[in-house]
């Protein structure tokens, strides 16, 4: 973990003419610049105050998948700016996802699914997988004017993963209908936190906001990892068996 917090301060501190040399394809694979994405366009005035760099799993151009969305060539740095980045980052790739396919395993047991459910093809077996590295600068978000380290949003995938290092900054809202909002910080943790969209009744309306504030007392930046975990192209969307009777349909 480390190691890959490491490697990311090394490529985010490169100047911006190198970094905008592995801008995003439309693969969703590169580097995106401060401002690129707005979470929350409603209370929004600008994009985030972040920057990241996209990491999906490994699909070269003969494959039959290549026509699919999120599949495709990474963008890697040249060897002689970031020697041994491309093999770190793969590294926490391969294992980040066994740690997503093991949490799939935990909830499907409590599903009595059985624990290979989601290991199946259509499902875990071949997933879409991206790893994204985050950077942010640090300035102070201010609410109040709509400037935001990253806006206000729901997950929408199977399963994310996000690894923090130890500055304060990232918010959850439990029950986003709720008025008003109630955010609350979560503790910096050098490991995983890990969001699923299956099970937890609160999780699936839930919020997450980062955002660099008060708690910051210098000019310090931040950095996340964050991996998001969807299921196969193929894969049929719909109500889990055992999360469903003839009293509770799907």
């Amino acid at each position: 973990m480390d190691e890959v917090f490491s490697q990311s301060k090394r490529f985010f501190d490169l100047p911006i003419k190198e970094k905008m040399k592995l801008l995003r394809n439309k693969k969703h694979r590169g580097y995106t610049p401060v401002l690129d994405e707005r979470l929350d366009p409603i209370n929004q005035v600008q994009g985030d105050y972040k920057e990241g760099y996209y990491i999906g799993v490994e699909v070269p151009d003969d494959d039959s998948d290549i026509e699919k969305p999120f599949y495709g060539p990474n963008v890697w740095p040249s060897t002689d700016i970031l020697p041994g980045w491309r093999q770190t980052m793969e590294k926490y790739h391969r294992e980040a996802l066994e740690v997503a396919k093991a949490i799939a395993r935990l909830i499907a047991l409590a599903l009595d699914l059985g624990g290979n459910f989601f290991d199946q093809q259509e499902m875990l077996g071949k997933p879409i997988a991206n790893l994204r590295l985050l950077h942010y600068e640090g300035l102070i978000s201010d609410p109040t004017k709509g400037l935001y380290g990253a806006g206000a949003h729901s997950d929408f995938g199977l399963i994310t993963l996000l690894a923090t290092d130890d500055v304060s900054g990232l918010q959850i809202c439990k029950h986003k209908d709720a008025k008003p909002q109630i955010w609350e910080y979560v503790a910096p943790l050098k490991g995983w936190l890990a969001q699923t969209r299956m099970v937890d009744p609160i999780l699936p309306t839930s919020g997450i906001k980062s955002m660099l504030g008060s708690s910051i007392v210098d000019s310090s930046s931040s950095r996340q990892i964050a991996f998001f975990v969807e299921p196969n192209h193929d894969c049929l969307v719909e109500c889990l068996p055992t999360c469903q009777s003839p009293e509770n349909p799907p």
